[in-house]
């Protein structure tokens, strides 16, 4: 069989893999937003529990490989509980824990940018905090993160291929048993590493456009 033919018989399993790809990223980063935006609330806390609580969960996140959160999740928590997660979801999770302390991060410079004396106006105007915060800070806040949050997006990206070492049939999960199959691991992680290449290109690409727009608006502005 030769190359092209090869690469015919393994792009619909490469695309179905991509496909779930997309998948995990695209939920895990949904899910990664509302957890950072908890958590980043929480480490900008005045209220010194929720402040430690964020502490110790970004602590621990940032501080444990990828691979190490999944294995402890998939075999560690399910063989102590006696349950069975779903590959798919356990992927959800340890990505969007893994991104929301990240993205946590993100948004808590976001919000450290907006200068502050703009909440200062907003109060001495007789707004609460927490209106100070939805209606002034946090809309400037989240144009300074946008191009942040794609890259990041990127970076899940690229995680998820970490994520194969607990079977979800991701791109990478389905190109390795590709290669197994046919003993053809240069074609595969060649075309593999393509399919790869040309997506986050595209995402890359996505983000420079937003950037530049947002700095734009700002210059008008």
């Amino acid at each position: 069989m030769n190359f092209y033919e090869f690469f015919l018989q393994s792009l619909p399993r490469l695309l179905e893999g991509l496909s779930i790809t997309l998948q995990l990223t695209i939920l895990s980063l949904i899910f990664a937003i509302i957890v950072g935006m908890i958590s980043c609330f929480c480490k900008i806390s005045t209220i010194k529990p929720l402040n430690w609580i964020a502490t110790i969960y970004l602590s621990v996140i940032r501080g444990t490989p990828l691979m190490v959160q999944a294995y402890f999740l998939y075999f560690g928590i399910a063989s102590a509980l006696k349950i069975q997660i779903p590959s798919f979801w356990a992927s959800i999770i340890v990505l969007t824990l893994n991104a929301g302390a990240y993205l946590s991060e993100i948004f808590r410079s976001g919000i450290s940018a907006v200068n502050k004396g703009q909440m200062e106006a907003a109060r001495s105007l007789g707004l609460p905090y927490h209106v100070a915060m939805s209606k002034v800070i946090i809309p400037q806040a989240i144009r300074i993160v946008i191009p942040s949050v794609v890259n990041q997006f990127i970076i899940t990206l690229k995680d998820t291929s970490i994520i194969s070492v607990i079977g979800v049939g991701e791109l990478m999960r389905e190109g390795t048993l590709i290669a197994n199959r046919t003993f053809r691991g240069f074609e595969t992680y060649g075309m593999v590493a393509i399919v790869y290449f040309v997506v986050i290109v595209i995402l890359t690409k996505i983000s420079q456009i937003i950037e530049r727009r947002l700095s734009n608006g700002k210059g008008k502005s």
